[in-house]
């Protein structure tokens, strides 16, 4: 029996090989998309996020108006609320009739400058005519003192107005430095929308009481987000900034969905897995982080939604 068995089996071997190489070459393939496969899994998962800003109040006031909503979308300069200016106008205009008051008082400075130096200039005359006469022996020591002093006094006078006229102008630039910070605290009183993006939060309500630095809403901009994955030290080698890679999204409880990515971001040093994401044994392996920027122009990507990546 074993000795026809063993004819039987050599019988076997010396079968033309074209009649098995289709059955051989069926089981390698099979084996080799089972080895490359690696079972289904991607190389690296993680969660989607944004770039997150909270817009705070500039201002302290009652919130006269305010239109940021949540999931409404906001342009970049638009205004979405006010804050009551009605103190900050009234001290605004309080200090322009203080400018124009001032202002006036530079006037006046001139023209009194303007009298005194026509009096310099006929004091100077009769010093002149003065002198002359000292000199022919026909005037006075006396006559010739007294004009002198009048034309010292004169420009004494004169020079005392434009120091009073530096302070004036002095106390005018202080007035209007006052005046461009009530401007800015009026312009501060509006919220303007910094960021283009989605408003994700609200903080507060219309007509309520608001503090300066108080957080208003919070905002991001979802065109495209960042889905930060954990790669390890051999899969580093293989990624580089820039690089295309392919997303995967749940679709449904058995689809995904294929989006394509770009790496924006890889850590330089290593850390240790989050735990929110990785089971109790993995989170004492080192990995590093790594951020993949998807243009999200559907909207169809939420922050938090977890995904997948393929190199």
């Amino acid at each position: 029996m074993i000795l026809t068995d063993n004819l039987y089996m050599m019988n076997l071997l010396k079968q033309p090989f074209k009649k098995y190489r289709f059955l051989i070459l069926a089981v390698f393939s099979v084996f080799l998309l089972a080895s490359c496969s690696d079972n289904g899994k991607s190389d690296a998962y993680g969660q989607f996020e944004a770039t997150e800003t909270t817009i705070s109040s500039q201002s302290s006031g009652e919130l006269l108006a305010f239109t940021a909503g949540e999931g409404l979308n906001l342009k970049h300069g638009e205004q979405v609320g006010l804050i009551d200016t009605t103190q900050l106008k009234l001290k605004e205009e309080e200090l322009q009739a203080a400018l124009e008051a001032t202002k006036s008082k530079i006037e006046y400075i001139n023209a009194e400058a303007e009298v005194l130096n026509e009096q310099l200039q006929t004091a100077l005359t009769n010093l002149q005519r003065i002198e002359n006469l000292v000199k022919d022996k026909a005037g006075t020591q006396q006559q010739l003192d007294d004009a002198q002093g009048k034309v010292r006094t004169l420009r004494k006078q004169i020079d005392a107005l434009q120091v009073q006229k530096k302070s004036v102008r002095a106390e005018i630039n202080a007035t209007q430095s006052r005046i461009k910070q009530l401007e800015q605290q009026l312009d501060d009183a509006r919220v303007i929308n910094p960021v283009q993006g989605t408003v994700l939060t609200t903080y507060v309500e219309p007509f309520e009481l608001v503090g300066q630095g108080q957080p208003l809403y919070r905002i991001a901009n979802l065109d495209t987000l960042e889905l930060r994955i954990y790669v390890s030290g051999a899969q580093l080698p293989s990624i580089k900034l820039g690089q295309q890679v392919k997303v995967l999204i749940d679709k449904n409880a058995e689809e995904n969905r294929q989006l394509s990515g770009r790496i924006s971001w890889i850590a330089s040093e290593a850390e240790f897995t989050p735990k929110m994401i990785q089971t109790k044994e993995e989170r004492v392996t080192q990995v590093y982080a790594v951020k993949v920027k998807v243009p999200n122009p559907d909207g169809i990507i939420k922050i938090g939604m977890p995904g997948e990546v393929n190199f």
